[in-house]
């Protein structure tokens, strides 16, 4: 609902810039007095008028849409796979400079691939009734759909029949997919073929594979579970945004390439903060650069703790951070901030704002793996609708700088299952024990390493 009143908000400025336009155009001339009779003889009486008026209307709408934008429009970073952490040298493309680092670089010993739990397929206003999205998750190409009722449902992408993608060309039905190629209809909630177009009889086995899915705090949401058990836990609700008491203020989106495992471990490796996140965010992403004498007056100060929950939620974990700024030493109070970050699962990390001034909201961490060693991580802010929308956009914008720092990190490092640690990194093995519950003894793990890929 917040994406509709924006987009007609934008709208009407439009239609009202093009009505002002044509105002002057039609009515007001003031360079209509004194042309040449030349001018006048050839028709062009009042042309450069008429362009001017034209040329103002222009930088009036550029100027609105520009603070429509800034002060309204949610915020939308959305990153290629090549975009961000690589360092594209000696006149060679960044896409270049990604592909040779994904092929030359030594994984390690990786544990499984893919564990068991909750994932991001994309979020809800992503999906309109009757629409159909194509999305790669899990090593899988899956159909993801929302029936006529609302209701958004996830299958196999392809049919049994003769393999068609049924996101490519498929139509929504009722609550029922419809394969492009031969018209098959299979239904939502548990894959089973409901109608053949030619056929007398629909076979009993006649069916495609239907993911355990849910909806929640504005996101579609698939299960994963390596030998098919059911749901183990279910995905937290923020109830302030089921009420509307928190809006959607926009979302960043990468891709990177390295195990799932080494995402969420950050949370307990606390000393990479003070050395990494400790240059203020106007130095930039480019870690050659970050340490740059000329921001070194903005510094980031970080007290982290992180501790996993007991029973019955021993599927979550919480890092506790408290933030200060100092610039030219001096301490600002007033943008000390407590950010509660509460993992669920290994795909899902909740950060949950509460600050005085700044208001409350959550940034919704979501790690989906596309395939083994490339990962989608998006962050989905949703903030007090009574807060400029300003606040929650920079806040967004701020996370998406400090994350970028550890993108250059991740695409470009090897993952070490035995790492040599010093006691200050105890947290990063209590990690790891607690990560482990999420394997199982037929967890997929990567038999080799693919190097088709091209970004």
């Amino acid at each position: 609902m917040e994406l509709s009143a924006n987009s007609l908000l934008w709208k009407l400025l439009s239609v009202a810039a093009l009505v002002l336009s044509a105002g002057l155009l039609l009515v007001f001339d003031p360079w209509d007095f004194g042309y040449p009779e030349l001018w006048r003889r050839t028709g062009l009486a009042g042309a450069p008028a008429r362009a001017a008026a034209c040329l103002v209307a222009g930088v009036l709408l550029l100027a609105a849409g520009w603070l429509y934008r800034l002060f309204f429009a949610p915020l939308e970073l959305l990153r290629s796979p090549e975009d961000v952490g690589y360092v594209a040298e000696d006149g060679r493309s960044r896409a270049r400079a990604a592909n040779e680092v994904r092929r030359r670089r030594k994984t390690g010993e990786l544990p499984p691939v893919y564990p068991n739990g909750w994932y991001r397929v994309l979020d809800s206003h992503m999906l309109e009734r009757g629409d159909v999205r194509s999305v790669t998750v899990l090593g899988e190409q899956v159909a993801v759909f929302r029936g006529q009722d609302g209701k958004a449902f996830v299958v196999d992408a392809y049919c049994p029949h003769l393999g068609a993608n049924l996101a490519v060309g498929g139509r929504v039905v009722g609550s029922c997919i419809e394969c492009p190629f031969h018209g098959w209809q299979f239904r939502g909630e548990d894959g089973k073929c409901v109608r053949i177009p030619y056929a007398e009889k629909v076979p009993e086995f006649a069916k495609v594979r239907c993911w355990p899915s849910c909806e929640v705090n504005g996101q579609v949401l698939v299960w994963f579970h390596c030998d098919g058990e059911e749901p183990g836990w279910r995905v937290p609700e923020q109830k302030e945004i089921g009420r509307g008491e928190w809006v959607y203020r926009g979302r960043t989106e990468h891709f990177i390439s390295a195990h799932i495992e080494e995402i969420p471990e950050n949370a307990a490796d606390i000393a990479h903060l003070a050395h990494l996140h400790t240059p203020g965010i106007v130095s930039g992403v480019d870690l050659r650069y970050t340490n740059s004498k000329t921001w070194e007056f903005i510094r980031h100060d970080w007290k982290v703790e992180w501790k996993p929950e007991p029973e019955p939620n021993k599927h979550c974990s919480q890092m506790l951070v408290k933030h200060a700024l100092t610039v030219f030493g001096r301490h600002w109070p007033l943008l000390d901030l407590s950010v509660v970050a509460r993992q669920v699962g290994p795909g899902l990390v909740f950060l949950l704002f509460d600050h005085n001034f700044l208001g409350r909201g959550v940034i919704m961490h979501c790690v989906t793996p596309v395939e083994p060693l490339l990962q989608c991580v998006s962050h989905t802010i949703f903030y007090q609708s009574s807060i400029p929308p300003l606040v929650p956009k920079f806040i967004l914008r701020a996370e998406c700088i400090q994350f970028e720092r550890d993108v250059m990190i991740w695409n470009n490092k090897k993952y070490i299952s035995n790492p040599m640690l010093v006691k200050e990194d105890s947290a990063i093995q209590k990690h790891r024990r607690w990560f482990s519950q999420f394997y199982s003894e037929n967890s997929p793990r990567l038999r080799y390493q693919h190097d088709t890929l091209d970004f």
